[in-house]
């Protein structure tokens, strides 16, 4: 089966295809040639998924998934959230987000959070939403140099290195994506 992956992130790309059955073909948008900003205007993580699976579907009429993911920090009030890309602003790089987020933070007495990562699927015209959560807490300190976004500092509960600190594999394993993934690959299997 061939299907769409509605990014330009190389980094989502290089966590997911590992984890889809090998009959699983998919292609980027950058690899079929789009390079169109798809618009996350929703309010929430499932909405900007959807969003982006309907921009692929609507424009190639194939099958295609798209993912969204946030970052949902207790102290701030669920912050960043479906902000998370974006959190310091339009053109900002994940390092000014983690500033950004660790200032407003200093002083918290508690770190906890969650990374939700919501893939939104167009298969055979048919819409499918599957949803990956993790649970943790945000490091005083960036620790790490793998991964991307907020890795180095979300802590996973039950470990005591960061996202950024961890193998491909092991991070796979128990992510908010990892996870969302697995339920959309075992979703293709019988589909396939």
């Amino acid at each position: 089966m061939q299907l769409v992956f509605a990014t330009h992130n190389n980094h989502k790309v290089a966590e997911i295809k590992p984890l889809l059955p090998p009959a699983i073909k998919v292609s980027t948008l950058n690899e079929i040639g789009i390079t169109d900003e798809i618009p996350e205007t929703a309010d929430t993580i499932e909405g900007n998924a959807i969003l982006k699976a309907r921009f692929v579907y609507n424009k190639l009429k194939c099958n295609c998934f798209a993912d969204d993911t946030g970052l949902e920090v207790d102290a701030i009030n669920g912050e960043p959230g479906v902000y998370s890309a974006r959190y310091a602003g339009e053109g900002k790089s994940a390092n000014d987000n983690i500033e950004k987020l660790l200032g407003k933070l200093k002083g918290a007495s508690s770190r906890s959070a969650k990374f939700k990562t919501v893939i939104a699927a167009i298969i055979d015209g048919k819409e499918y939403i599957f949803e990956g959560i993790v649970h943790g807490i945000i490091s005083e300190l960036k620790m790490g140099e793998q991964g991307f976004g907020y890795d180095p500092v979300f802590v996973p509960d039950g470990y005591m290195i960061s996202f950024a600190q961890m193998k491909l594999e092991e991070k796979n394993k128990i992510s908010h994506r990892g996870l969302a993934v697995k339920k959309f690959a075992e979703f293709l299997k019988v589909k396939i």
